[in-house]
């Protein structure tokens, strides 16, 4: 079973995060920041990773330890579910349109962290979330889920709509990278042999 379950508790959060790679998409999640629990629920939906997600935070503070440590939490989880990673693709991309936005996300499950992030909101914040919070939940979740990351803005006039479509895109091409790969379903797509 590629199945995970993480916990994360500091002074500012308390984290709580279970997921399946080989779900149906089912998600579970509560934050205390809506909007953000609304961009998990199609993370979880598009990946078909299932997601229970459970957060305290300093929310009188602001939303920013919250998403943060979510985002280490899920990385961390992803990293134990896939364990050796043998027989995944590894790579995935998505090409995403949603209305007047268009986001292109392509990712490997490497080992090796980074970012790459060209993305640009024409408003600060969505309803009471600031939308800078958004890179800052993929720069965790690439960091400590060991994932190469590039997601690319192509076109956008609607906050809302970006950061969306930059949440579905990643969880396309993250449901094609953990997949299996018939064809190699007992090696380890690497030829160092490790990943």
């Amino acid at each position: 079973m590629r199945t995970a379950t993480i916990t994360r508790k500091t002074s500012e959060t308390e984290i709580s995060v279970t997921i399946d790679l080989d779900g149906t998409g089912s998600y579970d999640n509560q934050t205390g920041v809506g909007f953000f629990d609304h961009m998990l629920d199609q993370l979880s939906r598009h990946s078909l990773i299932d997601f229970t997600i459970r957060a305290k935070g300093d929310l009188h503070i602001d939303d920013h330890h919250t998403v943060e440590d979510t985002g280490i939490a899920l990385g961390q989880a992803l990293v134990q579910a896939l364990g050796d990673k043998k027989g995944i693709r590894r790579y995935g991309s998505c090409l995403l349109p949603m209305d007047d936005t268009l986001v292109r996300s392509a990712l490997d499950l490497s080992a090796r962290p980074f970012l790459v992030w060209n993305v640009d909101f024409p408003s600060a914040k969505i309803g009471t979330f600031d939308t800078e919070l958004v890179r800052e939940f993929f720069q965790a979740l690439s960091t400590h889920g060991g994932i190469t990351l590039h997601i690319d803005a192509l076109h956008g006039l609607n906050s809302h709509h970006i950061a969306e479509a930059a949440f579905k895109s990643v969880a396309r091409a993250l449901r094609e990278a953990v997949e299996t790969d018939p064809r190699k379903a007992d090696e380890i797509p690497s030829t160092k042999g490790a990943l």
